[in-house]
């Protein structure tokens, strides 16, 4: 890891500070406050290190016109509090919230549960500054929710991991808070059983915010199920809406029974599940994260494949499972290799983890990846290592 590191503050100077060694073949770590280097890294030392972590400003936010525009390097949580005054949000609920950048999350195009009803950082981000390696700064896209000029530039950022540009600043459309908000959980004695469940309630009508599986082990650490003796399969469902609507989901006969969290151990469970990868990562140094994508009618068997904890975002596919040892997801992607199930090791630690293939069967739109690679770095030089070693 490189001893020194610059920290610009104006787009002007982030811009001179990556364009400066570009111009020599320098390779550049460019990160916001290095929250998330086990994921899809690890990224190789570098001759140059810069951190965005000085674009600390709210550039522009007024409540009444639903946007704000932050600088790269605004903490997520300072974001969240800020919005929060106005009862509004970006309900992205990314991991490692406390300490990430909004640059970082970005990058990482990091979200969480809610992402069954409020989309992706593709879906939030309105518009970006970012800084190119022949020292310009280019705007795309702007401050009003319908204006898309020079908005698909922007979106090319969103998941590079800072192998394209440096970003400056988000502007992000804005969300209220919904009016009134309540947590279900019921548990259930197998995996079938809990994925019935779900089915039924996303064939009912109703659209929760959230729903996720847990498996006995991620239930025990997630440490919120209800009290029957022996662990369980977990559903939770995140209900919004008006006081009527989310009144309804307490008579959903598919989750009769269930726990009711609201108000401040609402927010406490959330935050748990969102955070558990920071703390699973925390008490297991040489740990391995693997997240794997598959239709809601596979989802019982990839829930059910994972030996240790494993967290599902039920409604739409995505499922996490958490290994102690970076050699047992190695074993775990060996053994599924027939599946059609899409996996990545997302984060791994430890000695043994440099040598994982941590992408082993990357889409047909590779190629176009890479093509925007040679675009915007021909010389290979930002995050080399980075987006699973294959960029």
């Amino acid at each position: 890891m490189p001893t020194v590191m610059m920290t610009p503050d104006t787009a002007e100077d982030l811009a001179e500070a990556i364009r400066r060694p570009a111009l020599h073949d320098r390779t550049i770590l460019l990160e916001g406050n290095g929250t998330k280097r086990q994921m899809a890294g690890p990224v190789q030392e570098a001759d140059e290190h810069i951190s965005t972590r000085r674009f600390t400003r709210v550039l522009e936010y007024e409540p009444r016109d639903l946007t704000i525009s932050v600088e790269a390097g605004v903490r997520w949580k300072d974001l969240r509090d800020e919005l929060s005054r106005n009862r509004q949000m970006v309900p992205l609920d990314p991991p490692f919230a406390d300490g990430a950048t909004v640059g970082g999350v970005v990058a990482a195009n990091c979200c969480g549960p809610r992402r069954r009803l409020y989309g992706s950082a593709r879906d939030l981000v309105i518009g970006m500054k970012f800084a190119t390696l022949d020292g310009r700064v280019v705007s795309a896209g702007g401050m009003v929710v319908k204006n898309v000029a020079g908005l698909d530039m922007a979106k090319l950022l969103i998941g590079s991991f800072g192998t394209l540009a440096a970003m400056v600043s988000v502007n992000f459309k804005v969300l209220p808070t919904p009016e009134a908000e309540r947590t279900f959980v019921v548990g259930f004695a197998t995996a079938q059983e809990a994925v019935a469940a779900r089915d039924k309630v996303l064939a009912s009508g109703l659209q929760p915010a959230a729903i996720d599986v847990l498996n006995p082990a991620a239930s025990q650490l997630a440490n919120r199920i209800p009290s029957t003796g022996k662990p369980q399969w977990m559903l939770a469902i995140r209900a919004c809406g008006n006081l009527p609507a989310v009144e309804r989901w307490g008579r959903e006969p598919s989750i009769a029974g269930a726990a009711v969290f609201e108000g401040s151990a609402q927010e406490d469970f959330w935050r748990r599940i969102e955070e558990f990868t920071p703390a699973f990562l925390d008490g297991n140094p040489n740990g391995a994260v693997v997240r794997a994508s598959c239709t809601l009618k596979e989802l019982e068997y990839l829930a059910a494949s994972f030996e240790g904890p494993a967290i599902a975002r039920a409604g739409s596919g995505v499922c996490y499972g958490y290994f102690e040892q970076s050699a047992g997801a190695a074993r775990w992607l060996e053994r599924t290799a027939a599946s059609p199930w899409r996996p990545v090791i997302e984060f791994a630690a430890g000695e043994e983890s440099a040598e994982l293939d941590r992408w082993p069967t990357p889409g047909g739109d590779f190629e176009i990846m890479q093509r925007v690679k040679r675009l915007f770095d021909p010389g290979n030089l930002l995050n080399r290592g980075r987006l699973f070693r294959r960029i």
